[in-house]
């Protein structure tokens, strides 16, 4: 399946997620490889799953923080391979955000997805960006994977996170100057929180 991302200028960085209670937000995970992890992800993040064909990862590639102009092609092979990269990633990320060590089947994982030829940029002779053409899922797969160890070895990696809230499992790299970034979007969980903190401090106390 191809198809070509969409012409968005000046695209601001980050996803348009829907809330369960249909509110659209938006957020910014902040690298490439964390804006995947919005499209499912292993054991109970299963059930969020949205990479079902070629197409759906056609399409993520449009809306993701990737360059404009993007004229890929996946095949179900490649599809599964991101999807295996992805779950991968995702208790990665988990674990930097929480202080763990890293779990070393993961690592393999994303460096053998490291391993094969990224996604090729070019310069026009007006020069414009653009994309050398051909290509592949299997570009984007490394292109990923390299993202993802560019992050967890780099100067952020010490600020992945996970939302601050209760019930929200968004992980983002924090990049803000002061470092203080809590919740996935401050009008999604942000406010949600603290509505639910001033809930708590109203609430008549038992005796």
């Amino acid at each position: 399946m191809s198809g070509r991302a969409r012409e968005t200028p000046n695209r601001t960085p980050g996803l348009t997620l829907v809330s369960h209670q249909g509110k659209a937000y938006r957020f910014d995970p902040g690298a490439l490889c964390l804006e995947l992890l919005t499209t499912g992800g292993p054991g109970r993040f299963a059930r969020y799953e949205v990479l079902h064909e070629p197409a759906d990862l056609v399409a993520w590639t449009a809306r993701s923080r990737l360059p404009d102009g993007l004229d890929i092609t996946v095949t179900e092979d490649e599809l599964e391979r991101v999807r295996t990269l992805r779950d991968a990633v995702f208790p990665l990320a988990a674990d930097r955000a929480h202080g763990r060590p890293l779990g070393a089947a993961h690592l393999d994982v994303v460096n053998a997805a490291a391993a094969g030829p990224p996604l090729i940029a070019r310069i026009e002779p007006g020069g414009t960006r653009a994309w050398a053409p051909g290509a592949t899922g299997a570009h984007l797969l490394s292109t990923v994977a390299r993202d993802a160890i560019d992050l967890f070895t780099g100067p952020y990696a010490h600020r992945v996170r996970e939302c601050g809230a209760h019930n929200c499992y968004l992980l983002f790299v924090d990049t803000s100057r002061p470092g203080r970034r809590r919740w996935c979007a401050m009008e999604h969980c942000g406010n949600r929180e603290k509505a639910r903190a001033h809930r708590s401090r109203q609430a008549p106390r038992t005796p």
